[in-house]
């Protein structure tokens, strides 16, 4: 869910990056399928870059590399079963209840899988500039949470029994490596 500026980039390409994907005009009908909220979808990054320096100016805290510059959730529904505006329509729904209206957003809605999803991408820094998004232990069960309640209030299915966790990367690494001299010993 959040952002951060990684290795060998600057924020500047971190946040580019990841809008020049979301926003690609092959998978939002030409861009016909992004909304913002206080914020311009041509320009949201500079925004969102903008946003950050205020804070910086406003409260004097500054952070290291591992500072978030955003906070990216995927929206996705059954197949056929909405259309790409409605869809657009209730990730901007979603995105004004879980951020309370107090964060700057865009919400780009992809018709290119035969599932339609949305990505849904928040500043850090609140409208104010005097406080950043508090990611919680928990929040992406509210994200989940959240989500469905909007769903089942628009007679949407939602996912029922969700499967609680894939492996982790380290687990997933693991299993894919070659057993050790030791571990083959150990065996025999």
């Amino acid at each position: 869910m959040p952002l951060h500026v990684g290795k060998g980039r600057t924020e500047s390409r971190a946040i580019s990056d990841i809008i020049d994907y979301v926003a690609n005009p092959q998978k939002t009908d030409n861009g016909r399928l992004i909304a913002g909220f206080a914020c311009d979808s041509r320009t949201v990054d500079a925004e969102f870059l903008l946003a950050k320096r205020q804070y910086i100016v406003a409260t004097g805290r500054v952070r290291g590399a591992d500072d978030v510059i955003a906070y990216h959730v995927r929206q996705s529904f059954r197949p056929g079963e909405i259309t790409p505006e409605e869809a657009n329509r209730l990730g901007v729904e979603f995105a004004k209840r879980f951020t309370k209206g107090n964060h700057a957003f865009v919400v780009c809605t992809h018709i290119d899988k035969s599932h339609i999803h949305n990505h849904i991408i928040w500043s850090s820094v609140s409208l104010e500039y005097d406080r950043k998004f508090r990611n919680f232990w928990g929040s992406t069960k509210a994200v989940r949470r959240l989500s469905d309640t909007i769903c089942i209030e628009n007679r949407l299915s939602i996912v029922e029994n969700p499967k609680l966790h894939g492996k982790s990367y380290n687990k997933w690494l693991g299993d894919q490596a070659k057993p050790s001299h030791r571990e083959l010993l150990r065996v025999m």
